[in-house]
């Protein structure tokens, strides 16, 4: 609640919100991990993408608007501001961006049979739909900055709700990204994503 009231101050009044030239990203290669269907959460063919400490924070700025003024220049809206569920749900209709502002989770990303991650602020995971996602522990200041890719629709399930089959089909109709949610054109998540 009081961040979704600091984003509407800040939209108002332009206070802590950088212009999308401003922010500074550091350019690494990211981490691409794949999941298969485990019988409950589909997963995706598309790769799971981790960038690690690519935002390089400016004190000018909030950390969060950092992250909404980047992702929604790329083509990804939606934005909010939280923290993440503590149970296995994925999105069969959009791809998401998930960009740490504060805080420490462990996530665990695939489902029930996953894979761990650490998240610290500065990391973005690209989420393709259908990768299943839930944090497994957080620091209490934890807040995250999401987003969706144009063209999809948010929808949020949970392993066991809709048969595979359906959930399937409705994947592989999410349309592409147009751009990476970082790097736009130059990224690397088209390329690892039509590979």
């Amino acid at each position: 609640m009081v961040e979704e009231i600091k984003k509407t101050f800040e939209r108002l009044t332009g206070v802590a919100i950088p212009k999308a030239g401003e922010i500074k990203l550091k350019h690494s290669a990211p981490l691409a991990i794949s999941f298969e269907d485990d019988g409950r959460t589909p997963n995706n063919v598309f790769p799971l993408i981790v960038y690690r400490q690519v935002m390089e924070f400016d004190n000018r700025f909030d950390p969060a608007a950092q992250f909404e003024v980047i992702f929604s220049s790329n083509g990804w809206k939606q934005s909010w501001r939280n923290g993440m569920y503590s149970f296995i749900h994925f999105h069969t209709q959009a791809h998401e961006v998930l960009g740490v502002a504060r805080g420490r989770l462990l996530v665990q990303f695939g489902g029930s049979r996953g894979d761990q991650f650490e998240l610290t602020p500065g990391d973005v995971v690209i989420i393709p739909a259908g990768v299943g996602h839930k944090r497994l522990s957080a620091s209490s200041d934890i807040l995250i900055v999401g987003a969706y890719a144009h063209g999809g629709q948010y929808d949020e399930r949970r392993p066991g709700e809709i048969s595979n089959r359906k959930t399937r089909d409705r994947i592989a109709r999410v349309p592409l990204p147009e751009y990476d949610p970082l790097f736009g054109k130059d990224g690397q998540l088209l390329e690892l994503w039509r590979t």
